[in-house]
């Protein structure tokens, strides 16, 4: 039988391998995906989280976690779809016009589909137009603008506003972050949210997609 304290031990140490010869076990056992993701794949996550916020992990040990949970998550999604279980909440995730970075915002959206949200990741360089007709194709329940460099920061500004002018603000929430952004400056932006890291912004993102 598929030992699911291996699937958390796997996530949780980063061990892609591993995660994925458990999660293929258990779909050969026809375990429920969604109970591999909600009680094994999201609690060894937010672990992780926790144990960087810690500062008992860092950043490669983020990338390493976050790698063995996309494997397995690329096994099980298929089934999740086939189900018809709703994941989590919605994301469009990029980096805004002009940066092309993508560490930080790679990070976040990993942790943000260990958290059992659906992403769509744009990548970087996003311009604000690419965005808005994302938008309005997926219409997601979040839309997260990431920057690295001081001077692309306006273009979250600028993406903002486009989706104010294309009548599609007031239908998702916007979360910002990056080295250079601030709660300050997402508050002057008009931005929903701002989180400092990446399990922080899985926090926040849950928040919005709570029931009223």
């Amino acid at each position: 039988m598929a030992d699911l304290k291996k699937l958390y031990d796997a996530v949780l140490n980063g061990n892609a391998k591993a995660a994925v010869a458990v999660t293929e076990e258990a779909i050969a056992e026809n375990l429920d995906p969604g109970m591999l993701i909600s009680d094994v794949m999201i609690p060894a996550m937010a672990e992780v989280g926790r144990l960087y916020e810690c500062e008992e992990y860092f950043v490669p040990e983020l990338l390493l976690a976050a790698r063995a949970m996309k494997g397995s998550l690329a096994l099980l999604r298929p089934l999740l779809t086939a189900s018809g279980t709703q994941p989590t909440g919605t994301v469009v995730i990029g980096t805004v016009k002009g940066d092309l970075h993508d560490i930080g915002k790679n990070l976040v959206a990993s942790m943000l589909e260990g958290g059992g949200f659906e992403v769509t990741d744009l990548g970087t360089d996003v311009s604000p137009d690419l965005f808005v007709s994302t938008v309005r194709e997926k219409m997601p329940d979040i839309v997260c603008l990431s920057a690295l460099l001081t001077v692309t920061v306006p273009s979250m500004k600028a993406t903002i506003e486009a989706l104010t002018q294309a009548g599609l603000r007031d239908k998702v929430k916007v979360m910002v972050g990056g080295a250079p952004v601030t709660a300050e400056f997402a508050r002057e932006i008009g931005a929903d949210g701002y989180s400092e890291n990446a399990s922080l912004a899985v926090a926040a993102a849950r928040k919005f997609c709570q029931p009223a």
